[in-house]
C-alpha cells in the first residue's frame, strides 16, 4: 500500500512538473508571438496622413533660369535651382527654386499666407525652430492657413494647431520619399531668422 501511495505521489509530482513546464512554454510562446506582432506593426509605419496629396515621378533637373508662376500652393518638387535654401525660419518668402532644392535634400517646407496673424505665425515658429530640416516662410497667394510640403508630398491645413503638422514633419523630414536624403540644408541661399 505504501508503495502504491508513493507511486501515486511520484506520478502526481511528475504530472505537476509537466503542467508547469507546459504553462511556462505556453507563456513564452505567447510573449514571442505578441512581440513579433508589435514589431511587424511598427515596421509598417503609420501610413499616409489624412488629406495628403502625392506627386509621383517629379523631375529633378537643375536650372537657374527657371521662373516660377504665382500659385495658391508651393510646388512639391520638380526642376529647381542648383543651390538649396538654408533651412530655418523666414519672415519673408523664400525663393521657390531654392526651397525645392531643399526638399530634394529632405527638408519640409511649411508655408503660410503673408497676412496670417502674428500669434499664429509664432505657433508655427515654435514647431519649426527645433527641426534641422524645416523651412518656414510666408508664401504669396496661399489661401490655406498652413501648407506642409516635402518632396512629392503636400498637405493643406486650416489650423496652426492641427496635429498633422507634427505628424508630417515626423514622417517626411528626411523621409523615404527624399531623393538626396541627408544632403545639407545649410551653406546655401537665404538668411533665416534663427
Amino acid at each position: 500500500m505504501a508503495k502504491r501511495a508513493k507511486k501515486r505521489a511520484v506520478a502526481a509530482a511528475e504530472s505537476s512538473s509537466r503542467t508547469t513546464l507546459y504553462l511556462v512554454v505556453g507563456a513564452v510562446a505567447v510573449g514571442v508571438v505578441g512581440l513579433a506582432v508589435l514589431l511587424i506593426l511598427n515596421m509598417r509605419g503609420e501610413g499616409p496622413i489624412r488629406g495628403l496629396v502625392t506627386f509621383p515621378r517629379l523631375a529633378r533637373d537643375h536650372d537657374n533660369t527657371l521662373v516660377f508662376a504665382a500659385s495658391e500652393l508651393p510646388p512639391a518638387g520638380g526642376p529647381h535651382y542648383d543651390t538649396w535654401a538654408n533651412c530655418g525660419i523666414y519672415d519673408e518668402p523664400v525663393d521657390t527654386g531654392h526651397a525645392l532644392h531643399s526638399l530634394e535634400h529632405g527638408a519640409v517646407w511649411m508655408t503660410y499666407p503673408p497676412d496670417l496673424p502674428a500669434d499664429e505665425v509664432a505657433v508655427l515658429q515654435g514647431v519649426a525652430e527645433p527641426e534641422p530640416y524645416v523651412l518656414l516662410s510666408p508664401y504669396e497667394g496661399q489661401r490655406s492657413t498652413v501648407v506642409m510640403t516635402a518632396w512629392g508630398l503636400q498637405l493643406e491645413l486650416d489650423s496652426v494647431n492641427d496635429d498633422r503638422i507634427g505628424d508630417f514633419i515626423e514622417q517626411y523630414q528626411l523621409g523615404p520619399q527624399t531623393p538626396e536624403r541627408g544632403a545639407t540644408c545649410r551653406d546655401g541661399a537665404g538668411v533665416p531668422m534663427n
